[in-house]
């Protein structure tokens, strides 16, 4: 167990890149471990009563070392040079406070951050010759980091978002939707597939009315062939 929780804990080293991905990572791992509530917030421990039970030692030392437990899997989970700025902090809270401030800045300056990326969010706007796929993965960029500053953006905005920024040609396929169904309930992945379906749809018309032409120009280019050799015979 102790082996597997080393090589996990192996693949979350933070270097100073991307604070928010490998907080949470970080918060994820540590409540797999029964570890974050002592990192959240400053729990005291309450102490042995007279006349403990064994068990109750037992439970009490166990208490004690989770706090510890809990600063050393910090420590092991940065980079040399970050974790030289965190050596002094005692506890976990204090560790993951302050490599907070260092990466992610005070309320002032996250504020700043998810009001511009806000801004970019509403003004992104799917280019006429762009697929559905990478319109939204270009938007869900810009949301997941809006979310990991932690700013509640649901996925409902984000459906409202996608249908009110596509080019003229979903209009029908839109129309259609909402036809047939709900869009205050209908799902991101739901929408994109159906956006999908009318793409390939259109592409595959495409393809058979340039083969279409691609024929025609070579039936032309044979029949002036044959009135050339009809007229170099005369």
């Amino acid at each position: 167990m102790a082996s597997s929780n080393t090589s996990a804990l192996s693949t979350l080293v933070f270097n100073g890149e991307n604070y928010q991905v490998w907080a949470v990572k970080m918060k994820a791992y540590l409540r797999g471990l029964g570890l974050w509530q002592w990192v959240e917030t400053e729990r005291q421990i309450q102490p042995l009563g007279n006349n403990p039970t064994l068990n109750q030692i037992r439970a009490h030392e166990e208490e004690e070392a989770k706090a510890p437990r809990a600063l050393s899997y910090i420590h092991a989970a940065v980079s040399e040079p970050i974790f030289t700025r965190i050596m002094a902090c005692e506890t976990p809270k204090d560790a993951w406070d302050k490599l907070k401030e260092m990466y992610l800045g005070s309320d002032r300056t996250r504020q700043m951050q998810i009001l511009n990326l806000k801004r970019q969010f509403e003004v992104l706007r799917m280019k006429d010759n762009k697929f559905i796929k990478e319109y939204v993965d270009k938007l869900m960029e810009v949301v997941n980091k809006i979310r990991l500053l932690g700013e509640d953006l649901t996925d409902q905005r984000v459906v409202e978002k996608v249908l009110v920024s596509l080019p003229e040609r979903f209009e029908s396929k839109i129309s259609s939707l909402e036809d047939s169904k709900d869009l205050t309930k209908i799902s991101l992945a739901e929408l994109v597939h159906a956006f999908q379906a009318q793409e390939q749809k259109r592409s595959m018309r495409q393809e058979e009315s340039n083969e279409e032409a691609f024929l025609a120009l070579q039936k032309r280019k044979a029949s002036q062939g044959r009135e050339k050799k009809q007229s170099g015979e005369k």
